[in-house]
Order: C-alpha cells, then sequence, then structure tokens
C-alpha cells in the first residue's frame, strides 16, 4: 500500500491566511489552519507583508502536516503593491487591492494611452484598484520610498519567494497589474509609470514549479512550491470551472466572473480581462463593498445580519469604501427613500440589495467578454464567506432569478492552490485535478420570479448618484430637488 500523499494549498487573504492539508488522491481535507491580519483603517488600505508571513507560518503549522506535505502552493489577494529593498524587506506597508487613493493615477493612465488601447495591450481598462495605478501614486506621494525599491511584488508572489527564494510570478496574477499582457510586461506602460521591468518577478507558464524550500522555512525542506497565482485565478482552479460556468463570489470584495474561450478586452471598464492559471482567462467584475459593507449596517441598525426585512422603498447604496463597478472611486455609502415606516431590517435588506445588484449588473458583459453567450438557466455558483448567509442567498434568488448552487466544499482559493501543489505529483491540469475531486459540488437552489421593481428602484438611485458624483463640489447646490444624499 503506497504513502498517503498530501499537499498543502494556502489562501492569503485581505483579513487572514488559510492553509488547507489535503489528500492527493481523494481532496479529503485532512487538516486546517489560519491566522488572521491586520488592515489599517487610516486615509487608505494597507497591510505589513512580514504579517503575511507570520500568519502563513502559523496557519500551516495548524494543520498538522508542515512537516510531511509533499507540494504546496500560495494564492493572495490581487493587485496589492508589495515594496522590496535590497534585503527583500518590505520599504513600507503593501497598498492593497481596496486603497483607492490612486485613482487619479489610474484616471491619467487612461487618458495617456486611451481606454480602448490599454483594454487591448492589457486586457483591462486600471481603475484604483490596479497595482500599476498604485506604483504611480507612490511615486508621485512618497518618492524617497520609491527610489528605496529594489522588487515590486504581488502578495502571492513575495510569500513565494520568500519560500523558495526565487522572483517568480504566474499569469493569472501577473494580468491584475496593468502593465502585463499576453506578450508579457508591456514596456510602455512601464515608462509611463516609471518602473523599471528588473525590478519585476519572471512570469512562469501555468503548470511550472515555482521552486522549492528552503532551510529554516514554515515547511519542510524541499517541498515542491508551485507558482500560486491570484485569489480569483485560484478559486476557479478550486471549483474546477468549465468555460461559461458563471461564479458569484461574496467576500470583502465581491466578484462575478466565468472561464473564457477568448481574451477579454472591454475599453468600458466593467469588465476585467484576467488572465486564468491554466493558459485562458478569466474576464471578471469586482465590487470594493460586500459583506463588510453589509455588516457595517447590521451593527449601524443594531441587527443580526440575518434580521432583514423585505418590503418599503428605501434603497442602499453600500459604497462604504468607494468603488470600483460601478468606477466611482470617491463615493461614499448612499441611502435613499427614506419613509417614517421604513424598518431597521428593511434598511439593512437593501444594504443586502445594493451589494448584489452591482455583481449581477455585470454578469452578462463578463460572460459575453469571454466568449460565451449568458444562459440564464445556468446555476450560480455561489462562494465567498457569505454564500452560505441565508440572507446573501435570497437575496441572490430574488434579485437574479437564477438557481443558485452552493458548493459544499470551503475555501476553494486554498483548494485552487492545493490542485496547483497536486498537479505538480500528478501531471494533470488543476482545474482537473478538482474536478476528480468534486469540489463544486452541493444543493441546487430553485428559482424565484425576479424582485424587477427593487432593481428599478436601485439601477434610478444609482443613475442619479452617478450624475452626482460627475458634478465637481464646489459647483453643486445645496439641497438640489432630485440629488440623493444632499439633504
Amino acid at each position: 500500500m503506497s504513502a498517503q500523499r498530501v499537499v498543502i494549498g494556502v489562501d492569503s487573504s485581505t483579513q487572514s491566511t488559510k492553509a488547507l492539508a489535503v489528500d492527493l488522491d481523494t481532496g479529503a481535507v485532512l487538516g486546517e489552519g489560519r491566522a488572521a491580519h491586520a488592515v489599517s483603517a487610516g486615509a487608505g488600505r494597507e497591510s505589513d507583508p512580514e504579517q503575511w508571513w507570520r500568519a502563513l507560518g502559523e496557519a500551516m503549522a495548524r494543520t498538522g502536516w508542515a512537516d510531511r506535505a509533499a507540494a504546496c502552493s500560495i494564492a493572495g489577494q490581487q493587485h496589492g503593491l508589495v515594496t522590496l529593498d535590497t534585503a527583500g524587506r518590505p520599504v513600507r506597508p503593501a497598498l492593497l487591492w481596496n486603497d483607492v487613493r490612486s485613482a487619479p493615477q489610474a484616471a491619467e493612465l487612461a487618458a495617456a494611452f486611451g481606454r480602448a488601447e490599454l483594454a487591448r495591450r492589457t486586457g483591462s481598462v486600471p481603475t484604483a484598484a490596479f497595482t500599476a495605478a498604485k506604483w504611480a501614486w507612490l511615486r508621485a506621494n512618497e518618492r524617497a520610498a520609491a527610489d528605496r525599491v529594489a522588487a515590486v511584488r504581488l502578495p502571492h508572489d513575495f510569500l513565494t519567494e520568500r519560500l523558495t527564494g526565487e522572483a517568480v510570478t504566474d499569469r493569472g496574477d501577473a494580468s491584475g497589474t496593468g502593465w502585463w499582457g499576453p506578450d508579457g510586461y508591456d514596456q510602455e506602460v512601464l515608462d509611463r509609470i516609471g518602473l523599471d521591468a528588473g525590478l519585476l518577478p519572471q512570469v512562469l507558464p501555468p503548470g511550472a514549479r515555482a521552486g522549492v524550500v528552503r532551510t529554516g522555512m514554515p515547511l519542510r525542506e524541499g517541498t515542491l512550491v508551485a507558482t500560486g497565482t491570484g485569489d480569483n485565478m485560484a478559486a476557479a482552479l478550486g471549483l474546477g470551472l468549465t468555460p461559461g460556468r458563471p461564479v458569484l463570489s461574496l467576500g470583502t470584495s465581491g466578484t462575478v466572473y466565468a472561464v473564457g474561450r477568448t481574451r477579454p478586452a472591454d475599453p468600458s471598464g466593467t469588465v476585467a480581462g484576467f488572465a486564468d492559471a491554466l493558459g485562458g482567462w478569466l474576464p471578471l467584475a469586482c465590487t470594493l463593498n460586500c459583506t463588510l459593507a453589509v455588516d457595517r449596517f447590521a451593527a449601524l441598525v443594531g441587527r443580526d445580519r440575518e434580521d432583514v426585512e423585505r418590503g418599503g422603498t428605501v434603497v442602499v447604496l453600500p459604497h462604504l469604501d468607494g468603488e470600483r463597478t460601478p468606477n466611482l472611486p470617491d463615493a461614499s455609502g448612499l441611502v435613499h427613500g427614506l419613509r417614517h415606516d421604513t424598518t431597521p431590517g428593511q434598511l439593512l435588506q437593501a444594504a443586502y440589495d445594493g451589494a448584489v445588484h452591482s455583481l449581477l449588473a455585470a454578469l452578462d458583459d463578463v460572460l459575453r467578454a469571454g466568449g460565451e453567450t449568458p444562459a440564464p438557466d445556468e446555476p450560480l455558483l455561489l462562494i465567498g464567506g457569505g454564500a452560505r448567509g441565508r440572507a446573501w442567498q435570497r437575496t441572490v434568488l430574488r434579485l437574479s432569478g437564477r438557481a443558485v448552487q452552493v458548493p459544499l466544499a470551503r475555501e476553494p482559493v486554498a483548494l485552487g492552490a492545493a490542485a496547483q501543489a497536486a498537479a505538480l505529483l500528478t501531471g494533470e491540469p488543476a482545474d482537473a485535478v478538482a474536478r476528480r475531486w468534486r469540489t463544486a459540488e452541493g444543493p441546487v437552489l430553485e428559482p424565484v420570479p425576479r424582485d424587477d421593481d427593487a432593481l428599478e428602484r436601485i439601477t434610478s438611485t444609482l443613475r442619479r448618484a452617478r450624475a452626482l458624483q460627475e458634478v465637481p463640489p464646489g459647483e453643486r447646490e445645496e439641497g438640489r430637488a432630485g440629488a440623493p444624499g444632499e439633504r
């Protein structure tokens, strides 16, 4: 009887690091570990990469398999700007994906090249989330720090390099920088933002090995390490997605995506034209405000997050951190349509509605960008921290009018990383490993009639709010009729 083979997959996310020890043959989760991160609550959203490294070691150790795993892989939050000095230490805290201070730099980059041209080059029109805009912000606002930078990494690159000593990345995560395209790093974009390509890691082909674990690391020396990837790409692997199957992910951010057959290039900027981790494409739309924003509304009205009520006319746009879809980086939360009989539960339900609406509004655009025809009968795969919440499930059902499937397997990002690690040992594509593990199986919730009245109220309020956003602050009239949020 052969010895049990175990791999470890890691999800280094905004709020925590999760690690899963997985049986390579059956997909059974044999051990789990978790360690929390801290995120700054100041003007921007920043984290110290050194805490990610400590959390990685703690989470891996808690799986119980760190000294026996045959291979590992690390997936990480996309877009984050990690800047290192000549000793490989962070020059400053990492700028995270939901830091919107770089919105002016994103707009300047789009104006310099044109939105359509940037979409053609890199697959996406950059927003404040993209790493290119964050580097431009750093050079404009902290030039002394930028001048000390000897290496630029994404979060998963930083952790993989610490383990192996190899400066490498993968095409999936690289596609979220705004400076990478199918032909590699875009020199003209790099020149525009003042970034030397020599500071960037090598982009490895899909399925490649990043290296092996060095001595003195949280894993056994010599353990194989896969390339890793961005969190959304890893989740697609972890679900074993086939082209056209839509995913709605409810986490700190909300995302909607599907594996596509053709390379996306959406000049409107709604759909990010990401690469996947296998050689294909992963068109995706992302919102900044999802579960944390709704939880904040629950706290404000003094209700449990499940304690919602239908009815009423109130609309909530929960843009507490600005917003990326729609692209309103300077927005704040908006409550419109309050009446004397509005209840706290209705206000909380409206926050759920506002968060889900933004994702569903982009769903068909995502599918078309990947060369797929929207299929309204295809169940939505619902994943992320909110996926098992009944209020989230009911809201998605009511606003989409579609069936919803909730996979029984938890932590699809860490499972996708584990599948990458397993693929190093078996020679299979990582998504085939996940399908063999049957990770996407789960109950299907039957569709209900779509709530078109709620959708229309949200759409109308959003249209008026966007018009307000486009008026310079000094020109806004106090108490102007029809301008939500100014009374």
